[in-house]
């Protein structure tokens, strides 16, 4: 899969990787996960900070380069998609290739973790953060905040990214609420595909179980807690 199919702009600006790895607060016996690696400006500093440290990168020139870049330091660096397994960590650093971030919500919404630090698009977060009825409130958005609590944690502009992407990102932090299952985020999905329909519309014709619920409220007004409840109930 090449690089600019996957959207991948490497964090150059010294500060903001000093600031990346500084909200992640490491602390003593930590196991730190860092996914997508890069050629290791943040993979580095974390080393220094992180007695237990593991890392995945799909590119293996990118691997190539963190490794390089640590010179000495030991860590555990494996070449694959951290999506497609279940590393144990505590601490999650990432600064994520654009075309992931979808991916990130469902894989860390079945994850069990203390906290997450984590660049993603500007756009991105504030379509995981929307509230129920704003036009960007999605499947993605009930998925991240019935798992999660979100919070912005700084601006990152386009000029620290080489290539420099087109739009700008944030740094979020990620808190675990509550740990979905791959059929809960299924249903959720599901139940949202007719996000602007009435609910008992929606759950009629995508032939789930009727459920007695007001006619006219509509599936993007549902809170995310409710949404997951909707979903399971009408057996999606």
């Amino acid at each position: 899969m090449s690089r600019r199919r996957l959207g991948q702009h490497y964090l150059v600006d010294r500060s903001i990787v000093a600031r990346l790895v500084s909200l992640a607060a490491v602390r003593r016996g930590e196991r730190v996960l860092e996914i997508g690696t890069g050629k290791g400006a943040v993979t580095s500093e974390l080393a220094r900070v992180a007695s237990s440290l593991e890392g995945y990168e799909i590119d293996e020139e990118n691997l190539n380069a963190t490794r390089e870049a640590l010179g000495d330091r030991k860590m555990k660096l494996h070449l694959g998609d951290a999506f497609e397994k279940r590393p144990k960590f505590d601490v999650l650093v990432a600064s994520l290739p654009f075309s992931r971030s979808s991916q990130f919500v469902e894989w860390i919404a079945q994850q069990r973790y203390e906290r997450a630090v984590v660049v993603l698009q500007e756009d991105f977060v504030r379509k995981v953060t929307a509230r129920p009825g704003q036009r960007e409130y999605r499947a993605v958005s009930v998925i991240a905040q019935v798992s999660s609590e979100i919070g912005e944690l700084g601006r990152v502009p386009r000029s620290a990214f080489s290539p420099q992407p087109r739009v700008n990102s944030v740094i979020a932090g990620w808190r675990p609420r509550k740990t979905l299952g791959a059929h809960d985020i299924a249903a959720v999905k599901r139940l949202f595909s007719l996000r602007r329909q009435q609910v008992g519309s929606a759950i009629s014709k995508l032939g789930g179980r009727p459920l007695a619920f007001p006619g006219t409220v509509r599936v993007n007004t549902l809170s995310p807690d409710q949404a997951l409840s909707l979903a399971l109930a009408a057996g999606f």
